[in-house]
């Protein structure tokens, strides 16, 4: 009889740290696993991940409630039932699709395109004032500021504060991450709140100043009655946090990789052309998104486990993407690899700033490469990751740089 795995594993600080020998357990012993005294369930199957997000009637994308660390170790959910506004990722259909045009029409792919060579300006910008102080935290100097720099263009909001929105796209994220203490969690809902009146009164000015951009967009939504002014900010809170948050982790934990690989980073210098590739690799490594929530409306099973009605229950993405049963060695970095990994989600809510990311990624790894002779760890300071449950991010990442 296998032994039980106990629940205070899953928020265990080690185990955030390093999650991946769990997951492998989960995956061995209990690949959909009711976390013990709670109604929380963990799925980390790679088969059982598509399963799940393809059976949007059976686990929905509606948020019912915050998971926080109780003062036993265990994940506990502050439960919102149905005063919890749902928008875009969570939302289940008809509401997503709505949501998804409006902030997906034709001119957003073409903007994302576009802003390549701006992203390639900054990036330059700010590897080459790091490279001129040569030893920096990454994230600080440039992880952070990139993608938040250019989630807010893409949105377009007027006359903002960057340092604020990153601290709301790492509220956000904050949030639904499961490591707070329920007092943590109240002060970060605080916080919260006020950027979303800050958000909802950028969206009522876009009516007087209307761009090419998102912002644009879900103004004219909310105006046509597609969706609720809440609604729209809603929208506009989660394309924040995953713009903000998504490629900050991607970078982070791309240069993290190079760091400790001197022969991968000659490799990349010298075959730019792979850097795409090891982009793929680095997020089905390390997915900046480890899981999502997902709501049970009605009992159902997964892999032959019950779950009852209103059990919350988590997809963990970045364990599906080291499942042995899907992919050979998948410790081991391979560029040639074919890309099926789950970073972005599955199903109708595959992430619509999945291709963003990647022109991030590979462009300010480009840059970086370029201008750099080598890159180490700071051996006096050690990497310091945050403590989530969803997110895999660098909360610092010093590094020594030497220019080429």
């Amino acid at each position: 009889m296998t032994q039980e795995i106990p629940g205070t594993m899953l928020l265990d600080r080690a185990v955030l740290e390093n999650p991946y020998p769990f997951y492998l357990q989960l995956q061995t012993q209990a690949p959909v696993w009711r976390v013990p005294g709670t109604e929380v369930f963990v799925v980390t199957s790679y088969a059982l991940l598509e399963e799940a997000a393809a059976r949007v009637e059976d686990f929905s994308s509606n948020m019912r409630c915050l998971l926080y660390r109780d003062e036993d170790g265990l994940p506990a959910r502050l439960s919102f039932g149905e005063a919890g506004i749902q928008a875009l990722a969570t939302a289940d259909p008809p509401s997503h699709g709505v949501h998804k045009r409006a902030v997906f029409p034709e001119f957003v792919g073409k903007r994302m395109s576009l802003l390549e060579p701006e992203i390639a300006e900054l990036a330059t910008s700010l590897v080459e004032r790091a490279i001129d102080r040569r030893n920096v935290d990454f994230m600080a100097e440039v992880g952070n500021l990139i993608p938040i720099t250019v989630i807010n263009r893409l949105i377009g909001f007027r006359n903002s504060n960057l340092e604020r929105l990153l601290q709301t796209a790492f509220d956000s994220t904050a949030l639904v991450g499961g490591a707070l203490s329920q007092q943590q969690l109240f002060e970060c809902v605080g916080r919260s709140v006020e950027t979303q009146s800050w958000i909802a009164e950028q969206v009522a000015a876009a009516a007087a100043e209307p761009g090419d951009d998102i912002l644009t967009s879900i103004r004219n939504g909310v105006e046509s009655g597609a969706f609720s002014a809440s609604e729209g900010t809603g929208i506009l809170m989660i394309l924040l946090a995953a713009g903000g948050e998504s490629t900050t982790s991607l970078l982070g934990n791309a240069v993290r990789i190079l760091a400790d690989n001197a022969e991968l980073q000659q490799k990349l210098r010298q075959q730019p052309d792979l850097i795409p590739a090891f982009v793929e690799e680095v997020l089905r490594l390390e997915a900046p998104f480890r899981s999502m929530l997902r709501s049970v409306p009605k009992d159902t099973t997964l892999g032959g486990v019950e779950i009852p009605a209103g059990s919350t229950v988590l997809l963990f993405w970045s364990a599906g993407n080291r499942d042995p049963a899907a992919f050979e060695n998948p410790e081991e970095l391979v560029l040639e690899r074919p890309r099926r990994h789950l970073t972005f989600g599955k199903g109708i809510h595959h992430c619509v700033g999945a291709p963003l990311a990647r022109i991030e990624g590979r462009t300010v790894l480009s840059v970086l490469l370029e201008r750099t002779s080598s890159f180490t760890l700071d051996a006096d300071q050690p990497p310091q990751w945050v403590e989530s449950l969803q997110v895999r991010r660098y909360e610092r990442l010093p590094l020594t740089l030497v220019p080429r």
